[in-house]
């Protein structure tokens, strides 16, 4: 090597001898490790590698300098992602939503639960960060961000770590299956309305037809490839919305015989369905994870806000103006509201089956994530079949979220129940707790006082939302299958 400083001055300032020491043992380590560049190259590298260990000495590491991502997204892709996998059925609901809360609650209320929800995935990925900085890991998934947390926490909290990544797995599967259940409804029932214009075929049979489709597109085994199909679908959803308000705008409006304030024992299914349209709580990480710059998803001009945002105006515009021109005789989904004879109704329902059809795919993108790579892949590291046994993964999760969708054809209810058993843990109450729990060593007087006081009244809203929520849609769901 010849020499300890470079042409740009990186070693203007050594260290002392002692921090010398311990960096070459460290750098030794690194060495041992792993495979240096050509001979030539070596010095080069060593510079490099020893620069990185001074900053991780110092504290200043990085995450987002670290990340390794095969396929990365730009803004605008991560954006497209963010904004395809919250405009899905949850916004045709939202008409359905505010007849069960009235159209001056449902206003408030969802700008509320949205206000709440991107404050809570802030708080997420901000834990997720700090935690991969004090780590000293490029990024961490849900399950594992949750164990961290609450290990940094107060001592009852570290004993239930351990079980906190097969809770949030747990709840995490649930979301994203039942997530692919409403869409497999929703697709089949659209087809159906159109196809029952002009052939009398049972629903059910429309909806095996989806099924091959369906097991097709969940074979695209990353985000970036998923990006075009996604520009598409957000270009064809855009004219399916333009297409329903013609149809809303078409209606008298006035709000005479519309409810300002709805029933208090409907307010449950709104609750249900406003989180379950509102939250993509479990594409937050993995959207930012594989993002080109992870560091412009929570800027205040970031794709998290400004996603958001346009998310949250919108959904409260369909939801407001569905209920004034339909009222109580709104259905699940104002696609199937309205006029079913008409040629532009019809082209409408079939390109929002398409768009959900991409939808989708990108739920089962982290179901599929949970269940083989994080649970199966293991167990068939050495074998030949590996790749068969993941295809086999794929095919099994599909069939098995179609064949649960065909039994339960009822897609306002499922939305409700998913929306207030799994949104209400996942997005509201357990980033609140991983906030408190890795700052509890953190914060002293008042402020530790104000922030742990403001994330127990975020988890309590949270688990009165998913215990009541749960509970009237699972009673609703039973009527439905009772003997009338």
């Amino acid at each position: 090597m010849k020499s300890k400083t470079n042409k740009s001055g990186d070693y203007d300032s050594l260290p002392t001898s002692e921090s010398q020491t311990q960096i070459g043992k460290n750098f030794s380590a690194a060495i041992n490790s792993r495979e240096l560049l050509t001979p030539k190259d070596n010095a080069h590298t060593y510079i490099l590698e020893l620069n990185e260990l001074k900053k991780k000495e110092a504290g200043e590491y990085n995450p987002h300098e670290y990340a390794d991502i095969e396929h990365p997204t730009t803004f605008f892709e991560t954006l497209i992602h963010l904004l395809k996998s919250s405009f899905g059925t949850g916004i045709l609901a939202m008409p359905l939503a505010f007849s069960h809360s009235g159209w001056v609650l449902g206003i408030i209320g969802t700008a509320f639960i949205g206000l709440l929800c991107t404050y809570c995935m802030h708080m997420l990925v901000k834990t997720e960060y700090d935690l991969c900085k004090k780590k000293q890991v490029p990024s961490m998934t849900y399950p594992a961000t949750a164990e961290a947390a609450l290990m940094e926490g107060p001592r009852f909290m570290a004993k239930v770590a351990p079980y906190s990544g097969t809770i949030s797995n747990t709840f995490l599967l649930l979301y994203q299956l039942g997530s692919c259940c409403v869409y497999t409804v929703f697709i089949g029932q659209n087809i159906s309305n159109v196809v029952n214009n002009y052939y009398a075929i049972d629903e059910r049979l429309i909806m095996l037809m989806t099924l091959l489709p369906l097991i097709m597109i969940c074979f695209v085994k990353n985000l970036k490839f998923l990006a075009p199909l996604t520009i598409v679908a957000n270009v064809i959803t855009a004219i399916s919305f333009a297409i329903i308000y013609y149809y809303i705008f078409n209606e008298p409006i006035s709000l005479e015989d519309r409810n300002a304030i709805g029933e208090v024992k409907n307010y449950p299914l709104f609750f249900g369905t406003v989180l379950f349209a509102l939250e993509s709580i479990g594409m937050i990480l993995p959207l930012q994870n594989e993002m080109k710059e992870p560091e412009k998803f929570i800027t205040p001009c970031g794709v998290l806000n400004i996603g958001m945002a346009c998310v949250t105006t919108l959904y409260i515009t369909t939801g407001l103006f569905g209920y004034i021109a339909y009222g109580d005789d709104v259905d699940g989904s104002i696609s199937y509201t309205i006029n079913q004879a008409d040629i532009a109704a019809q082209v409408c329902k079939l390109m929002l089956a398409f768009a959900i059809y991409t939808s989708y795919s990108l739920y089962m993108y982290v179901s599929i994530d949970i269940v083989w790579r994080q649970m199966l892949s293991k167990r068939f590291e050495e074998s030949n079949q590996k790749v068969l046994w993941e295809n086999l993964c794929r095919i099994f999760l599909v069939v098995f979220t179609f064949s649960l969708a065909v039994a339960i054809p009822y897609i306002d209810l499922f939305i409700s129940l998913v929306g207030a058993f799994c949104i209400s843990a996942l997005g509201l109450a357990f980033p609140a707790i991983f906030d408190s729990c890795f700052r509890w060593r953190q914060l002293t007087g008042w402020k530790k006082i104000l922030v742990h006081s403001k994330n127990t009244i975020i988890t309590l809203f949270a688990i009165f939302g998913l215990v009541i929520g749960t509970y009237t849609s699972v009673q609703d769901i039973v009527k439905k299958f009772a003997p009338s």
